[in-house]
């Protein structure tokens, strides 16, 4: 083991998490937001607009981040669209994790008993009301488990965002594996950055789940 290339490219890989994390963040955030409105809409029944998300899950959730990113980076440009590698890699975790949010919201809300929407009509509160209120509340601490296990999944995910030229950790490593054959390090230092990365979010979704159970909520 190299000890000298660790040290000297640790750096390269720093920055490359910063890379990371951003996309991640940003994609993730947009996801919860797609996830949410998708189920709102799967959960009322919307005429149209429910076929529509449905067409956009089964889609979405068939295939690979990889084929939408080759779609978005080498195919839109030959529709006269030229999107950035960073608006690439956003808009494809976007994509792919808007549906799976979507579903870990919608199991939560329809895990509620109707009649608490029922009752909370009956005392003069709208849909919303109620949905603000009383149901969403209730529906967020049952899809806690899901939502943290689509925020790890989607975070492993950026591990592919290196065929649309983006420095990310998969790259820096293939990069240096290329250029000076040190793939032991090299990988080393690949997997202890993923590590770094996902076992807080591990440790915070484990916890969040104990608490809201021992709460009471999810029951």
């Amino acid at each position: 083991m190299d000890i000298s290339f660790i040290k000297e490219y640790v750096p390269m890989y720093v920055e490359a998490a910063k890379l990371t994390i951003c996309i991640a963040i940003e994609g993730i955030i947009l996801s919860l937001i797609i996830g949410f409105v998708c189920s709102i809409i799967q959960y009322y029944k919307i005429p149209v607009l429910k076929k529509i998300i449905t067409v956009y899950i089964e889609l979405s959730r068939n295939t690979p981040l990889l084929v939408q990113l080759f779609l978005l980076y080498f195919g839109l440009p030959k529709a006269g669209i030229k999107l950035e590698s960073v608006t690439c890699a956003i808009i494809g975790l976007t994509f792919l994790g808007g549906s799976y949010m979507a579903e870990a919201f919608r199991s939560g809300l329809e895990s509620i008993e109707k009649i608490q929407l029922e009752s909370g009509l009956c005392i003069g509160l709208n849909r919303w009301q109620v949905m603000r209120t009383v149901i969403f509340p209730q529906a967020l601490s049952i899809s806690v488990p899901a939502l943290c296990a689509n925020i790890i999944f989607l975070m492993k995910e950026t591990s592919v965002f290196s065929v649309v030229a983006l420095a990310d950790l998969m790259y820096v490593a293939k990069d240096l594996i290329g250029l000076y054959y040190n793939t032991d390090e090299a990988l080393m230092m690949l997997v202890a950055s993923y590590l770094i990365l996902l076992l807080p979010i591990s440790i915070i979704a484990a916890v969040l789940e104990r608490r809201l159970r021992y709460a009471g909520f999810g029951n």
